[in-house]
Formats: C-alpha cells, sequence, structure tokens
C-alpha cells in the first residue's frame, strides 16, 4: 500500500501551485458618480484597447442621460489614421446605484451586459479611469482631447496601482480639427 502516500504526494505537489494562486481583488471604486455631471464627451487618452479599438485615432466617448435613466453611450473613433474611416459604436449604460453609480452595465448586444467601473474620477470631473475586474480593459480618459505630461504620468501611475500591466497601455492619437475622411 505504499503507492496510496505515493499518489497522495504527487497530488499535493500538483495543487501547491495552485494554491498560490489567487485571483486578484475588485478594481477599486470611485467614492461615487453624479451621473448627470458625469455626461457629456470625454476624449479617449490612452487603453488597453478592445479588439474593435485597436488602431483608434480620435477616440471620443460620448455619455447622454435617457428620461428612463439609462444611459445612451456613442463611442467613435478613425479607423487607424486622423483622416481614416469614421466607426462609431451605441451602448446602453446602466448605473448600478447600490454601487453608488460608479459600476455600470454597459450593454451593446441584447441581453449582455459587460462590466464597466468607474474606478477613479479626479474631484471636478476632469479625468476618468474606466476599468474592469478582468483587468483586461482600461481606458483613460479626459474632457480635453490633450492633457499634460504629468497628468498623463500621474494616470498611469493609478492604473499600474490597479493591477494592470501598462506595457500593454496605447496613447490614442487626437487630432483636432479632425480632418474630412478621404
Amino acid at each position: 500500500m505504499k503507492i496510496l502516500p505515493l499518489h497522495l504526494a504527487r497530488t499535493c505537489l500538483m495543487l501547491c501551485p495552485l494554491a498560490a494562486c489567487s485571483t486578484q481583488p475588485p478594481v477599486p471604486r470611485t467614492s461615487s458618480v453624479d451621473v448627470a455631471r458625469y455626461m457629456g464627451d470625454w476624449y479617449v487618452i490612452a487603453s488597453i484597447p478592445s479588439r474593435f479599438e485597436k488602431g483608434a485615432f480620435n477616440a471620443v466617448e460620448s455619455y447622454r442621460l435617457a428620461a428612463d435613466g439609462t444611459i445612451q453611450t456613442t463611442f467613435r473613433y478613425r479607423k487607424e489614421k486622423a483622416d481614416g474611416d469614421l466607426k462609431t459604436m451605441h451602448a446602453t449604460g446602466f448605473a448600478h446605484p447600490g454601487e453608488r453609480n460608479a459600476v455600470w452595465g454597459m450593454q451593446f448586444i441584447w441581453p449582455i451586459k459587460a462590466q464597466y467601473v468607474i474606478a477613479w474620477l479626479d474631484p471636478g470631473y476632469r479625468f476618468v479611469i474606466v476599468a474592469r475586474d478582468k483587468r483586461d480593459y482600461v481606458w483613460i480618459m479626459a474632457r480635453e482631447p490633450a492633457i499634460s505630461g504629468a497628468d498623463y504620468a500621474a494616470l498611469a501611475g493609478r492604473v499600474a496601482a490597479m493591477g494592470y500591466d501598462v506595457s500593454q497601455l496605447r496613447k490614442v492619437p487626437q487630432q483636432w480639427p479632425e480632418a474630412a475622411p478621404r
């Protein structure tokens, strides 16, 4: 019966590395969001982009509060260059009041809602970091199309502190006024 202890030892050795693996805690949430104040245009300064956003120029996320309390969202960008084809995506946001409006479900296709976490929001509503607990995507956005190097470094530092690999962060070129598409 020496085989049983050998199997137990091998099983323990195989499972020990799994015990060391732990999921990361959720990304932080900003203390609260005044949804009405959050509405309007946000320029995407940098992101770990989704496959749809790769190669985006002049990316802008626009939010409008609908009468039913949902958030109508339009994401627009130029493909591959500043005068590239204009692309737009529409989604409906559903703020979770129990999360102080800092967590939304973002619905591009019914019935699926993607997580949208307002992880950090400047008190003046000038800058925002939108993240996900999976840490697969992140967006640094601002009310203006350009920010200072110091502001960018501070925001990227916040993203790193949330557990993201900032080497994947891509600055989104913002060239305004926009050129006419060819």
